[in-house]
């Protein structure tokens, strides 16, 4: 069995939860997952099936797009609604919303986050939120992330001293939403806090298409594929070229070839089948992976 599902995942299971679910439902045990999603979150988690494993670290690579709450007023331990109240900034008065579309601007593009201390990065080959759990701190690594589009896409409502608006945001891999709602606030001088989340597409499947474990489970049972999408589908963003039959030849033998093109790399097609991946070498490309 090979392909790609397009998973959606339910609240309050973990990306590794619905992996080991699926082992059992499709009944292969060479399964892995495009992209962690925390147990709160509902939506896309793409997973590849047999050789379509092979297709992750790409699946990973191409932006997420998702919509979701933020509240102002208090912040958590966690940066969303399943933590504990760690700070209380209450709204007194409404909001401008042009100055807060402003500070939403002013987080798009190339920015720097630090991971909160509930998350899966690790620090000294412990994760984060290890530490958490244990009432210990680290020393959180900064990385770099990009932020292609954040929106408000609801006018602000108040109610107890608290204000909430949604959004809708498409972001780079490693990008931590949770922490980019606490970002926000802080540019507004609130404590705030991600409410809501739902991951709408990533690797290039949508929500809309999106199956549940149940669904897959009874399409199983049922004897219908249909839920197997074509490894082909995994490539993402990367630019497409199709090679002719000697440059084919060239690939599986895992020769160097030349191409007229400048990305690093290369998602190299013979007709409509995925033959390799490329990447750019001087002013060749060699193959990193080849699929047949």
């Amino acid at each position: 069995m090979n392909g790609i599902i397009n998973l959606k995942k339910e609240a309050g299971m973990t990306s590794h939860d619905a992996v080991f679910k699926l082992r059992r439902i499709l009944g292969t045990k060479k399964i892995g997952h495009g992209g962690t999603l925390d147990p709160d979150v509902v939506g896309v988690l793409p997973i590849a099936v047999g050789k379509a494993t092979r297709m992750v670290e790409f699946m990973q690579d191409e932006g997420k797009v998702y919509e979701g709450e933020i509240t102002l007023g208090y912040s958590t331990t966690t940066e969303d609604a399943s933590g504990e109240v760690v700070a209380e900034t209450p709204v007194l008065s409404p909001l401008d919303e042009t100055i807060v579309d402003e500070a939403i601007a002013s987080l798009t593009g190339p920015i720097t986050q630090i991971p909160p201390m509930y998350s899966a990065v690790k620090v000294n080959g412990r994760k984060l939120y290890e530490y958490a759990r244990a009432g210990q701190e680290a020393e959180r690594p900064e990385r770099q992330v990009t932020i292609y589009q954040f929106e408000r896409t609801s006018p602000i409502s108040y109610e107890s001293e608290l204000a909430r608006f949604t959004f809708r945001v498409k972001c780079s891999k490693g990008t931590y939403i949770r922490t980019l709602s606490v970002d926000l606030g802080e540019k507004l001088g609130y404590a705030a806090h991600m409410s809501h989340l739902i991951r709408m597409s990533a690797a290039g499947l949508q929500l809309e298409d999106a199956l549940t474990l149940d669904e897959i489970a009874a399409k199983m049972e049922a004897g219908q594929l249909d839920f197997l999408h074509p490894l082909e589908i995994g490539t993402g963003d990367l630019v497409k070229v199709i090679l002719t039959p000697e440059q084919a030849t060239e690939v599986r033998f895992g020769r160097f070839i030349e191409l007229d093109q400048t990305e690093q790399e290369l998602a190299a097609f013979e007709g409509d089948k995925l033959l390799a991946i490329l990447e750019k070498r001087d002013n060749f490309y060699k193959p990193r992976k080849v699929f047949s």
